[in-house]
């Protein structure tokens, strides 16, 4: 029979220099295929760093090591844990089950880093725990066997990709008498079917069961003999069916993604404070920009209400000059000769007064605002009963008056028709013709009255100078040309600039990018919490990867690639920050929807935009922050991994 295992010269030296132990030395040996050996010797002997050399979870520092006539030397991590995994089966000492996984999915592990089809991987697991006793057990976790049913669980994962040389370290050191006997047996049957079977013990009894005894004795073979006859019987080997590199990436992901989650789910109170960064992060990021979009919405829905591409024309240098009253110089004829401007659709003089409204026997405070017929288009308000005054009626001065709702509800709380009805202004008659629909800017408690200025020039002011000019400009101009126009054209006539322009469009303008500029402020501190989530997210995923070192070294054992504990542990930070967006995007309408019915005069806009982004950060984050901890697990040497507790 052929060599599986050939050894010669090798030796291990930990540390350096003046501290170095040379834990082996020259140690050389040759096993063939289907034999039985036992590595007996003292603790500290070196037998089991010799296993550990043997099963690839160790590299030699010096000489000769190669299975299955496979140079280990210069075999790269990925390598190594390919011939592990094909070649190898181990049984520890300490069971190394995963506990939060079945009797069947432990042993299903090893054929998973194999790229066994999950159908073949779940039959085969299947059968070799029914073969083993286990057939009522294969649901159970191992908190749920015994200690002898654990041992055999473990065999049986040594077997699962075919286990054509089982290295058991100890099998029976943690079983009682008859469970060891049982776990022996098992052993001898796998070697009458041809496996290669290396027990490390120093326990006599167990090494009478071998057919070839090696003792090791301060890093030396001390003594090599053999007990029984060398069968020269080949093991059954495991076919697998053929897979092509997309289903095997593609399953490796999808078992990466399932383990992931098992492991979130096994730490739920801790995968949940890991989140809370997150959660918060997202929450502020998704309801900040709602917010900023519902205030910038509000004000811009304000805006329009006061007239798309209109501009204002009032006495004074600027909004808030206490000289403006004293100014007397625009009057009608400067909105006649605006009226004649190809670039201007309408014109509108206002001329306003305060003063007392009755009403059979109700008064109040109320703005009375003379306008042209164009004024309600001009400022895009609209009737809610009645109509509006024609141009006809300004010209004639007609005493007609449009109330607002305000005034309706006021004046007329009990829901009368308030069409054709008398009030007095100021004492003067006025007719009501119709009511005006509540405008979106009007949130003060002023009543408003309108009527042609002709009405309030000649019958209430008396004056013949006018409060403002009114104009909506055509479409097809832009409106900052349309202002500098007519600001020459009126400063022209009067003969000085003694006015100041409102204009809308700029204003909005202005508004979002004002509102722009605040949101973008704002959600960029919001933006430090999710980057403080994901710093929580690196240093909680970090103390996993200590907590988990024993499993990250159980999994290598069995095949695990560095690349798969890279995939597995960048999964569960990129999921922990993917759930943790989700819930917090949950969070941020939720916030929306308490806000909605106890402080409606907010607005909260939501963006599917925001939403997307904030996903994505989340995502980003999980990538950015995870990979660390990540790296970290994959980097581990395996045998360091398995030896932390």
């Amino acid at each position: 029979m052929p060599n599986i295992i050939e050894v010669h010269n090798i030796n291990k030296i930990y540390g350096q220099g003046e501290n170095s132990i040379r834990v082996l030395k020259d140690v050389s040996l040759k096993i063939k295929r289907g034999d039985f050996v036992a590595i007996t010797g003292q603790s500290g002997s070196g037998k089991s760093t010799l296993m550990n050399i043997l099963g690839c979870l160790d590299k030699p520092s010096s000489g000769y090591y190669a299975i299955d006539g496979h140079d280990t030397k210069n075999l790269s991590p990925n390598a190594l844990a390919k011939l592990r995994g094909e070649k190898i089966g181990f049984i520890f000492q300490r069971y190394n089950l995963m506990n939060a996984l079945s009797a069947l999915d432990n042993v299903c592990l090893p054929a998973i880093y194999a790229g066994i089809s999950p159908f073949q991987r779940k039959h085969r697991a299947q059968e070799i725990l029914e073969t083993l006793g286990l057939k009522g057990k294969i649901k159970n976790k191992p908190t749920e066997l015994s200690g002898g049913q654990q041992q055999r669980v473990s065999i049986a994962r040594a077997l699962m990709n075919g286990g054509e040389a089982i290295l058991a370290d100890e099998p029976t050191g943690a079983l009682d008498s008859k469970s060891g006997v049982n776990v022996m047996q098992i052993l001898l049957d796998l070697h009458a079917k041809g496996h290669t079977i290396i027990v490390v013990t120093h326990d006599p009894h167990v090494a009478s069961y071998a057919k070839r005894v090696i003792e090791i004795k301060d890093g030396q073979i001390l003594s090599d003999t053999r007990n029984g006859e060398f069968k020269t019987i080949e093991a059954e080997i495991l076919k697998k069916n053929k897979r092509t590199p997309f289903l095997y990436q593609r399953d490796q992901l999808i078992e990466s993604l399932k383990m992931s989650v098992q492991a979130i789910y096994a730490h739920k109170l801790r995968s949940i404070l890991t989140m809370l960064g997150i959660i918060i992060g997202i929450a502020s990021v998704i309801s900040v920009v709602a917010l900023g979009n519902g205030s910038q919405a509000q004000i811009l829905e304000n805006i329009t209400a006061m007239g798309t591409s209109t501009i204002d024309i009032r006495p004074g240098k600027g909004f808030g000059d206490r000289t403006a009253r004293t100014i007397k110089t625009l009057v009608v004829d400067d909105a006649n000769a605006l009226a004649s401007q190809s670039y201007i659709e309408s014109v509108s003089p206002i001329s306003s007064s305060s003063g007392n409204v009755i009403y059979k026997n109700l008064s109040s405070k109320a703005l009375l605002l003379g306008t042209g017929e164009h004024y309600f288009d001009v400022r895009g308000l609209t009737m809610a009963v009645g109509r509006l005054y024609t141009k006809e009626e300004v010209l004639n001065g007609d005493p007609l008056i449009v109330i607002d709702k305000p005034m309706y509800d006021e004046f007329f709380p009990n829901g009368e028709n308030p069409i054709g009805e008398l009030i007095l202004f100021n004492r003067q008659p006025l007719t009501i013709i119709g009511i005006a629909a509540k405008s979106a800017r009007d949130n003060s408690d002023t009543l408003r009255i309108y009527a042609p200025y002709t009405v309030v020039m000649n019958r209430i002011t008396g004056s013949r100078n006018i409060t403002s000019i009114t104009v909506k400009i055509t479409d097809d101009i832009p409106p900052a040309m349309a202002e500098k126009n007519l600001t020459s054209l009126i400063t022209s006539r009067h003969g000085t600039k003694d006015f100041y322009t409102l204009n809308f469009d700029s204003i909005r303008q202005n508004v979002k990018a004002a509102s722009a500029t605040m949101t973008l402020l704002i959600s960029g501190i919001a933006f430090i919490s999710l980057v403080v989530g994901g710093i929580g997210v690196m240093n909680i995923m970090l103390v996993s990867v200590t907590e988990r070192t024993k499993e990250i070294g159980i999994r290598m054992a069995i095949g695990a690639r560095p690349y798969n504990i890279l995939q597995q542990f960048l999964i569960e930070a990129i999921l922990i920050c993917i759930i943790g967006g989700v819930i917090g995007v949950g969070l941020a309408y939720g916030i929306g929807l308490i806000m909605e019915k106890f402080a409606p005069d907010v607005a909260m806009l939501f963006s599917m935009n925001s939403v997307i982004l904030a996903m994505t950060c989340s995502t980003v984050v999980g990538v950015l922050f995870g990979f660390m901890p990540a790296r970290n697990a994959a980097l581990l040497n395996p045998i360091d991994a398995l030896s932390r507790e």
